[in-house]
């Protein structure tokens, strides 16, 4: 069977929705298929449940940092070369870039976590490590809790309101902008350079290669500012801890901090944001499930495990074959790409019955979305926990909640985002609590 209508590259084949109707047939007639897409990009498209996990738990096989985690761009990669060799690069990006190059390719030295390898990986996480471990995050609930009572006591009277800014990013972005100490007259900022930087192929939010150079140069300049509040008064807060702890006895540099603190600020808002918001369209227009979560709300935490599976945050992540390996018969190459699709292997048939149907009680329900292995997300326990207080005060309480316009969604096929998604409701009273 020909497979050439799927094209995975394109961000508009994701713009309705994710194709999961494509991943199927990948699933079925070819899991491991070398991809050629109309954007030049080529590497080997993954899309089983079991082959995920094994790319995800052999770090040593398939790189992080080799070539980073993002898919083969090749006009970008070429622009990239370009300006380095050109020295039009200046600041923080120009030591960026130079990392990178020594590193064997664009994004493959960038500071991340999610672009390293063991053992360089594990001692970086280590140190923020201790501020998403399940016991400390369960100390924050009282607050985050109230966080989202007050969030929907923002928006219940109307009886309308634009669910992606007014509700769903509010509590994350609150709470990891609280964890870094960030000021709250710069937390607005923080969202919309973080919205430029996801929204990369998305003409509205920043397709433009130097609105996403300023937007990285601005997150940066934000991290330095924050520095500059804890570095001689050190706090309890996550920017202390990065800038008075050490790796093999050295402190972090600007460009490492500064790496770090984009990530945090990032990953830690725009996911769970883009959960939050697919789950609602998810009752929506599901309202036979809606409905059994209002007669019995103790079904909610697996109601969001069933959100993230069907609609996770993060559509792939890229590894690199640091050797000839094969999986299930193809002989993939030293320094091929391979990119792993999360919402393909969450409705693998072999793993999930009756896959494409939306069922809040499922059971087990062994989803991939947080990852697995080495870089299992390291804000798991504070995502579960955000979602669940959210959940928990949007289904009591909206009652009867419909579309009040269309669902706009991100022009992305790494983030399954949606952009707004304006929402009606019966207007309902404040909390007393």
């Amino acid at each position: 069977m020909s497979l050439s209508h799927i094209d995975l590259t394109n961000p508009d084949n994701f713009l309705e929705r994710t194709p999961h109707e494509w991943f199927t047939e990948l699933r079925n007639t070819d899991p491991v298929q070398w991809h050629e897409g109309s954007s030049g990009a080529a590497f080997w498209s993954l899309t089983k449940w079991a082959d995920l996990r094994h790319v995800s738990r052999n770090p040593a096989i398939f790189s992080s940092q080799r070539r980073g985690t993002n898919m083969p761009d090749p006009k970008m990669e070429a622009m990239m070369l370009k300006r380095m060799k050109e020295g039009s690069l200046s600041g923080p990006m120009a030591d960026m870039a130079k990392r990178a190059q020594e590193g064997g390719g664009v994004g493959g030295g960038f500071p991340i976590m999610l672009m390293m390898d063991p053992p360089r990986h594990v001692k970086f996480r280590r140190l923020v490590q201790r501020s998403f471990t399940p016991r400390y995050v369960e100390g924050l609930e009282p607050h985050i809790r109230q966080l989202a009572r007050t969030i929907v006591d923002g928006v219940i009277e109307k009886g309308e309101c634009e669910f992606v800014t007014e509700v769903a990013a509010e509590l994350p972005l609150q709470v990891i902008c609280e964890m870094m100490g960030v000021p709250e007259e710069d937390r607005q900022e923080i969202f919309e350079l973080s919205n430029l930087m996801i929204g990369f192929d998305d003409p509205e939010l920043g397709a433009d290669e130097g609105q996403r150079t300023k937007a990285s140069i601005g997150m940066f300049g934000k991290a330095m500012k924050v520095a500059g509040l804890f570095r001689e008064n050190p706090q309890e807060n996550l920017t202390s801890y990065l800038l008075h702890r050490d790796v093999d006895g050295e402190k972090l540099s600007d460009v490492e901090y500064s790496a770090f603190f984009l990530l945090l600020c990032v990953a830690g808002n725009e996911t769970t944001r883009t959960v939050t918001s697919n789950g609602m369209r998810l009752l929506i227009e599901h309202p036979d499930q809606l409905q059994r979560l209002v007669d019995d709300p103790s079904m909610i935490p697996s109601a969001v495990e069933e959100i993230l599976r069907c609609e996770p945050a993060v559509q792939h992540f890229r590894r690199t074959a640091t050797q000839d390996t094969v999986i299930r018969g193809r002989e993939i190459k030293e320094d091929d790409p391979v990119i792993i699709w999360y919402p393909a292997a969450n409705r693998d048939e072999e793993i999930f019955e009756d896959p494409d149907r939306f069922d809040v009680a499922r059971h087990p329900n062994e989803h991939l979305s947080f990852g697995i292995g080495e870089h299992f997300c390291l804000g798991a326990s504070l995502a579960r926990l955000e979602l669940n207080a959210i959940f928990d005060e949007l289904i009591p309480r909206l009652r009867n909640p419909q579309f009040a316009g269309p669902v706009r969604r991100l022009r992305s096929n790494f983030i399954n985002g949606v952009k707004e998604m304006p929402v009606r409701f019966e207007p309902g009273k404040r909390s007393t609590r």
